[in-house]
């Protein structure tokens, strides 16, 4: 059975099933071990008392309280005296038959203080939908707490109890952790109360699912209820938020991972300024710039965030075309799209910003004044349904036909879309290879724009002529465009 990444609910006397996502473990070879290589070796610390009695004060058990409506109609008939009516009884349905009355629902989770006026942070699942939320300091000291803000996208919340005076912890510089550096997590695992573990930093800047991800793996002990617990560095400061396990059974098993301080410590200052997140926007759709693509484009690094569309935003107001290639952004190189993402995010709304492009082989400078991302978060489009097409054509292995009005219409594209569509392709050319799939609409070739098959073969020869082994084509899936580079030999 393959592993299953869960997020760290918080611990609840019923517990349930949490939506997992399979990772697939890749084990990896060394390389060079013949090599000697010199190192500096540093001991084990001799105990983690003196930092745990350091740090603890600060650290806090939650409890979220939830009403929820019982399940319509009579529950599962239990017959008396079986094992399972114990079970049946904690989902609030004595002898199995159900009140259908509301009921409560308890969960525990972990968070810690940030400040000596009472803010407190924790993950947004450990909080979500709760009525009622309650905190508990090391001391015992129960308070009740109210929501301040939460972003689901880094699974971040910010709580506030009125109280000053309180013990707290401050962040530290998650950058400056390295592989193999001691760490501490401290959080109410299973609903025990305060519990401590240690273990090292086994890596970083992990990506999980989220756009936002940088994560710090540790294989610290952390389980449910760990969940907003502080990651401490041996100075006592925070480094990461305990978030989420991999595991086959949704117990530890050493590989934790905890959101990064770096990205944590923007989060909940613009939670405490404004109560909700406010990420820089340049509002473009952007793909990583990989060889072939390289290739295709001729170009000489392989990094960068190459623009597969531009909507009507900031992006388009300063210039910027789809096809440009952005190498640098607000004086900062730009290695790849998340890392342009997470830049761009950081950057304050409003901001006049310089960025870099490379444009038919040159580059240019240009301004674009940011937005806000929530401001222009939408509905994505979905998926056009597939229809069936007559054949007009067999390219690089993909049968296509012209796009015009009827075809619009069957595959919801945009009024006046130019290009071709593919009907059907041969699952052992380098197109199926590269992921294009029937119903793709190809509206450029070689960054520049085709109506016909014989545009798309001349454009083919272009590239043959210039010494290229492949071609850049554009495509359009669901309204999603994405470059995608073709052999050409």
């Amino acid at each position: 059975m393959k592993p299953q990444l869960e997020l760290q609910r918080p611990s609840r006397p019923v517990v349930r099933r949490v939506r997992a996502m399979a990772l697939t473990v890749m084990l990896g070879c060394a390389a060079g071990l013949g090599q000697s290589l010199p190192a500096q070796a540093f001991a084990a610390p001799e105990s983690f008392a003196d930092l745990a009695q350091q740090v603890s004060p600060a650290v806090v058990n939650i409890t979220t309280s939830t009403i929820v409506e019982a399940p319509a109609g009579p529950g599962p008939m239990v017959p008396p005296g079986s094992p399972f009516e114990d079970f049946f009884k904690e989902f609030g349905a004595p002898g199995g038959q159900g009140d259908g009355g509301p009921q409560r629902s308890d969960a525990l989770g972990s968070g810690f203080i940030i400040s000596p006026d009472g803010y407190i942070v924790t993950n947004n699942h450990v909080i979500e939908g709760a009525d009622e939320i309650q905190i508990e300091m090391f001391s015992g000291k129960k308070m009740d707490a109210k929501l301040i803000g939460t972003d689901p996208k880094t699974d971040i919340a910010l709580l506030k109890v009125e109280e000053k005076d309180l013990p707290f912890v401050p962040f530290g510089d998650s950058d400056k952790m390295r592989v193999g550096d001691w760490v501490m997590a401290m959080g109410n695992p299973l609903g025990q109360g305060f519990s401590v573990s240690a273990g090292i930093v086994s890596a970083r800047n992990r990506e999980l699912s989220g756009t936002y991800d940088d994560f710090i793996q540790t294989d610290a002990a952390i389980n449910r209820g760990n969940s907003g617990g502080p990651l401490f560095n041996m100075e006592g400061d925070v480094i990461g938020v305990n978030t989420a396990i991999l595991s086959p059974n949704g117990g530890s098993i050493g590989i934790g991972f905890s959101m990064a301080s770096n990205v944590v410590s923007k989060v909940v200052k613009q939670l405490q300024d404004f109560g909700e997140t406010r990420r820089g926007w340049l509002g473009v759709r952007i793909q990583d710039v990989t060889p072939d693509v390289a290739e295709a484009m001729g170009l000489k690094d392989v990094k960068g965030a190459l623009v597969t569309d531009v909507p009507k935003g900031p992006a388009m107001d300063a210039g910027i075309k789809a096809g440009d290639v952005i190498t640098s952004f607000d004086g900062t190189e730009v290695a790849d799209t998340r890392h342009l993402v997470r830049r761009v995010a950081d950057t304050e709304i409003g901001k006049a910003v310089p960025i870099v492009v490379l444009r038919d082989g040159k580059s240019e400078t240009l301004s674009i004044t940011l937005g806000r991302r929530e401001d222009a978060e939408g509905t994505k489009a979905t998926p056009a349904e597939q229809s069936q097409i007559e054949k007009q054509g067999t390219v690089l292995g993909m049968k296509l036909v012209v796009v015009d009005e009827q075809i619009q219409q069957e595959l919801k594209l945009p009024d006046g879309t130019k290009g071709l569509v593919i009907t059907n392709i041969d699952q052992s050319s380098d197109a199926f290879d590269k992921g294009l799939r029937d119903g793709d609409v190809i509206t450029e070739a070689g960054q520049q724009k085709i109506a016909t098959i014989a545009d798309l073969q001349a454009r083919i020869e272009d590239a043959k002529q210039a010494g290229r082994k492949s071609i850049l084509l554009l495509i359009t899936r669901g309204g999603d465009p994405r470059f995608v580079a073709l052999s050409v030999e």
